[in-house]
């Protein structure tokens, strides 16, 4: 008979449970993860809804977690129960074309933990326990707690924007357009790579503050200042050399081409939804660089090492650390948009 265990379950859309489910059965190739710690991801609060088409219930969302290794698959050879251990959110093959190439990001049997949508589903880690493929899991050392390892697959989202633009400690200066979760890593990881000049944009007061004690050297207010023209005055004109859109609307891309110097790079992380505009003909111009970011492609060891040297700071970016009990609670002010909720933190 197997094993029953407590789960935060979405029911139906609008509609978050706690209650009993059946443990998951590993196979050869997996382990079998007692959840520690599990960040409520904004991909989540918006599944919650059903606007993303991704978490079609029931499901057991979740996909930034560590816990500590109960099981191990027959299969599996190097690690061992009673570690701990943090794992990727991707589910790859290891066998297509992309995968070959190490850009298991792009993979094209991708699955990702806590998804359901029209090809797959996935229950993820808004339980006592999950199952996970041996291969994409990392133990932790000793420094970095579980909360700071359930911000490793953010944290990760960071590297991976980083990674696509090459060069950043020659960078005169870079903007970043979001100070949300993945804006705020970004920040940390830019200034952690050489890059002195780093400049924030976002509406809100309270995370504008955080970049500053986070590193950046200026934050600015989008709804009060035209970012794209502070920014060519800050540069005498000539514009900044990278630029990251952390938003994902037209508004923000429009800002991020605008601000940037002849050979620029844009990058756009995550999710993007702009409008055609004309600004995209300023790409041409001026030769400016578009880069997209998709999730991560194998940087959890960068990441981790990042968190255990001190420099790259994740604690000041959680919000609160709750009982699973209490994830509805969370969920309902995340998606209220209650100011000054970075990242919240859910414990089985």
């Amino acid at each position: 008979m197997r094993e029953i265990l407590k789960a935060l379950v979405l029911e139906a859309y609008n509609r978050l449970v706690y209650t009993d489910i059946p443990a998951p059965v590993i196979a050869p190739d997996e382990v079998l993860i007692r959840v520690a710690a599990v960040g409520i991801c904004g991909s989540d609060v918006h599944g919650l809804d059903g606007s993303t088409g991704r978490r079609i219930p029931p499901l057991v969302m979740g996909h930034e977690a560590a816990g500590v290794i109960e099981k191990t698959g027959e299969a599996v050879e190097g690690i061992a129960p009673g570690t701990r251990v943090t794992f990727d959110s991707t589910i790859y093959c290891g066998r297509c074309e992309f995968c070959r190439q190490g850009k298991v990001n792009l993979c094209e049997n991708r699955r990702v933990f806590g998804v359901s949508c029209d090809e797959y589903r996935q229950d993820g880690a808004y339980a006592e326990l999950v199952a996970v493929p041996a291969r994409g899991v990392y133990p932790l050392a000793d420094p970095v707690s579980f909360e700071s390892a359930a911000c490793v697959e953010p944290l990760s989202v960071a590297v991976h924007a980083a990674n696509r633009a090459a060069g950043i400690s020659q960078v005169n200066l870079a903007v970043v357009f979001g100070a949300g979760m993945i804006g705020q890593l970004i920040l940390q990881v830019l200034v952690s790579r050489g890059c002195r000049r780093v400049v924030v944009s976002d509406p809100d007061h309270h995370r504008r503050e955080l970049a500053l004690a986070l590193g950046a050297e200026t934050a600015l207010d989008p709804e009060k200042v035209d970012v794209a023209a502070k920014i060519l005055e800050l540069t005498a004109g000539a514009g900044a050399g990278l630029a990251f859109d952390a938003v994902g609307i037209d508004q923000t891309v429009t800002a991020g081409i605008g601000c940037l110097a002849k050979g620029g790079k844009l990058v756009l992380v995550g999710n993007f939804r702009p409008t055609v505009n004309l600004m995209l003909q300023r790409t041409v111009v001026r030769e400016i660089e578009v880069y997209g970011s998709c999730a991560s492609a194998g940087e959890y060891p960068e990441c981790l090492d990042l968190l255990a040297r001190g420099a790259v700071r994740v604690e000041p970016l959680i919000s609160a650390v709750a009982p699973l009990a209490e994830g509805p609670a969370w969920f309902d002010r995340l998606y209220r948009g209650e100011p000054g909720l970075l990242k919240v933190i859910l414990k089985p």
